[in-house]
Formats: C-alpha cells, structure tokens, sequence
C-alpha cells in the first residue's frame, strides 16, 4: 500500500480524497494546516505528500521546501489554483515533484502518485543496490555486514547494529525520528521501540569512536531524532 499524506485545509477534500483514494491501494492520513503536517511526518513514515499551495497557518511553498530539506526522500505534489503558473514554477524549484491544478479529477492524482511511485522505487533499488559506504575514513560493506575502521580493523556488527547503520547511511544529513527509524529497522518477529533505537544509536557511536557528550558522525536533534552527518561515498 502507498501511505500518502493529504495537507489541504478544506474538509470535504481531505475526506473525499480519503474515500477515493483507498480504492486504488493508497492509504491516506490527513492535516489541516502546516502545523499538523509538521507532526505527522516526524511521526509516521509517508510514500508521498499532497500539499494545498493556500493553508491557513503557513504557505505551501514553505512547507514545501521544509519537506525536502527534512524529509528528501518524500515526494511532493503541489495542488494550486488554476491558472496560477508563477506558484507552480516557484513549487517546483522549491522542490516539488509534480503539480496539479484545482479543480482537478481524483483520477488524474492517482495516475500521478503511481508515476511518481514508480519513480521513487526505481531510486530505491538503485540506492539497495550498493554494496559499499564510505565516510570518514570508514567502509561498511553491506553486503558482507562489514564496518572497517580507518585504521582497518574489522568491527563486529550486532543485527540491530547493521540495520541502522544502513538506515543512517542510505540517508545522509537527513533528520530521522524515533518513529522512522523503528520502521527503517523493524524485523520480523523483534520488537522495536524507542529505547532499543536509543540503545542502538548509542552501540553504534561507541564502534564508531562518537564522542557520547559531543557526537559528530550521529548527532542527536533534540525533539527530532537522530541525523548522520557526514559525507557518504558509494
């Protein structure tokens, strides 16, 4: 199922789009205004974002490029008002994936979420498909489940251990929640929480030489999460 979040402060679409859209395999989640949106990304984990250009609280421009810059791996689809070629323009530079104009027919956003699906998973298998990271000196095979220090040494990864490290490194310089990354490291038949991704993080940093009162390579984003700051290779 494609989880797609729907931002639009007019009712009667958030609920109609929710009705439609679930025919055609999406799961939709709703927000009324930019403050909901906020909430609602830090908490659960989305395929794709529909996001109203007007909102009471906030413009969807803004929400826009707050989206890419904290949550780059997410699509955005702009709705703005017809006729309105300037807003489309700046949505897209701002880092919308695609746009459609109100009115518009529930049909055609789906056509569209599905490209842009499409799309997203062919970025996927090519990022899965990379065997090697390099940052910092360091080398994780993922493949063989091997972290190498710069030095040369071989650490040992716990299972925990290895699927966050993918997780952080697939995704550099992006701020991860709790709640993503219980996703991002969730296996079959183990239980996931928010103290085992704190005890994860914190074996992690110690393999890595981060300092615990300072960390530099898993830095912590108080009220956010966690964010690998570094440059990664591949």
């Amino acid at each position: 199922m494609t989880r797609c979040l729907v931002v639009d402060d007019d009712a009667e679409i958030r609920t109609s789009l929710q009705d439609y859209l679930q025919k055609f395999g999406v799961t939709v989640s709703a927000a009324a205004d930019g403050r909901e949106m906020r909430r609602m990304m830090a908490a659960q984990v989305f395929d794709v974002v529909v996001l109203d250009l007007m909102l009471p609280d906030e413009n969807g421009l803004t929400l826009c490029q707050w989206s890419q810059q904290n949550h780059p791996s997410v699509p955005v689809i702009m709705l703005t008002a017809h006729g309105d070629p300037i807003s489309r323009v700046l949505g897209l530079e701002m880092g919308a994936d695609d746009y459609l104009a109100k009115p518009f027919e529930p049909r055609e956003l789906v056509a569209r979420i599905h490209a842009i699906r499409r799309r997203a998973k062919r970025g996927e298998s090519e990022a899965q498909t990379r065997r090697e990271f390099r940052f910092e000196g360091w080398s994780f095979d993922r493949l063989l489940r091997q972290l190498v220090s710069p030095q040369q040494v071989v650490v040992p990864l716990s299972s925990a251990e290895y699927r966050m490290l993918t997780a952080l490194v697939e995704r550099p310089g992006r701020v991860l929640s709790r709640e993503q990354l219980i996703e991002l490291t969730r296996a079959p038949g183990v239980e996931v929480n928010d103290r085992s991704v704190d005890l994860t993080i914190s074996r992690l940093r110690q393999k890595l030489g981060d300092s615990p009162k300072e960390p530099r390579l898993i830095r912590t984003m108080r009220g956010e999460g966690y964010l690998f700051d570094a440059q990664v290779q591949s």
